[in-house]
């Protein structure tokens, strides 16, 4: 089958960073599913591995990618939610070989049914947004999704990036007031048409921004792009007894206990520690996959997708690497087709 693999750890203006490589076609068992993959879309950890271990050379192909939209191939003995022919979207395992390749194994507790009104490059732009936002919101923050806190504040660190760009809409749907930071026009313009109350510029001070914006602090903060650079304002924002969920692992010790006098809590998400681990809950990413369709189905909720950047090859990924590196995306880049 066809595939996108790294053997070593490049900067991507590196031709041999990604290449185009020629692998088995894998085989279902237990409760995996093979997927024909039809579309992925590219996340700041695929650059993020992709530059991970200078020097390092893998002794056979390594795939990277984790979203992914496709049909169902085949699937293990042990599979209860899917057959032949389904078509799903979701993101993969760390553990597990990329959705970079023709074909893809994928546990069927992780997995959703694609939204049957968006095609399959659309698809592939939300599962691991949608998971990680939603996750963030719902198990880590505690926020109810039916609007048992409808009316609270929630501050949106990164508001116009894949995951900002879902969790506007998601804060939304559980009535929240949202405030998103944006900086630059089309940035700003993409998390107002997506929803957001208040547009603060994160390249500026947030108090003065949020106090113009009717507000001394919030409720909740996520934090989507940078946990060390904006972590004495998020000390200074959240209310006492207020709730930080941040993505971004720090670069260096942050100072935690700048938040006891607030009794303020922080919680960490990464949309892999199910999966990872292997925990009871490992569905839980399978119901909230076919929660998000059933919203997009009904046009309550829309797909993040920005661009579609050419078929599946090393080509089209290493552009879509550079573009996501440069730290001025808006939305969803997706590749579709081999």
């Amino acid at each position: 089958m066809k595939a996108v693999a790294l053997t070593r750890y490049l900067p991507i203006n590196d031709p041999a960073s990604l290449v185009d490589v020629d692998l088995p076609k894998p085989t279902a068992a237990g409760q995996d599913l093979l997927v024909r993959v039809e579309a992925v879309s590219v996340n700041p950890v695929d650059t993020k591995i992709r530059r991970s271990r200078p020097g390092v050379v893998e002794s056979s192909p390594r795939v990277l990618g984790w979203d992914a939209a496709g049909v169902v191939e085949a699937v293990g003995p042990e599979v209860t939610l899917f057959k032949p022919g389904d078509e799903v979207f979701y993101a993969g395992s760390i553990m597990r070989p990329g959705t970079n390749a023709e074909f893809h194994l994928v546990d069927q507790r992780i997995v959703g049914r694609k939204p049957r009104s968006l095609s399959f490059a659309e698809a592939a732009a939300l599962p691991l947004t949608a998971l990680t936002a939603g996750e963030a919101f719902f198990d880590r923050l505690g926020i109810d999704p039916h609007g048992a806190h409808c009316g609270r504040t929630l501050l949106i660190i990164g508001g116009a990036g894949g995951v900002g760009s879902i969790a506007i809409q998601l804060a939304r749907l559980a009535g929240l007031t949202v405030l998103a930071t944006a900086s630059r026009t089309e940035s700003r313009a993409w998390v107002e048409k997506l929803g957001a109350h208040h547009v603060l510029d994160h390249a500026k001070p947030l108090r003065p921004q949020l106090e113009a914006a009717g507000a001394k602090h919030v409720d909740y903060i996520a934090n989507f792009t940078d946990t060390d650079g904006y972590w004495d304002a998020m000390v200074d924002l959240i209310r006492p007894q207020g709730r930080i969920v941040t993505i971004v692992e720090p670069r260096g010790p942050v100072a935690l206990g700048a938040l006891m006098g607030k009794s303020a809590s922080v919680a960490w998400e990464l949309m892999f520690t199910r999966s990872m681990f292997g925990t009871d809950d490992m569905i839980e990413q399978h119901r909230l996959l076919d929660e998000v369709a059933a919203l997009v189905d009904s046009g309550r909720l829309r797909t993040t997708h920005a661009e579609t950047l050419g078929p599946i090859n090393a080509a089209s990924l290493r552009g879509a690497h550079a573009r996501l590196e440069t730290g001025r995306t808006i939305g969803k880049l997706v590749l579709a087709g081999w």
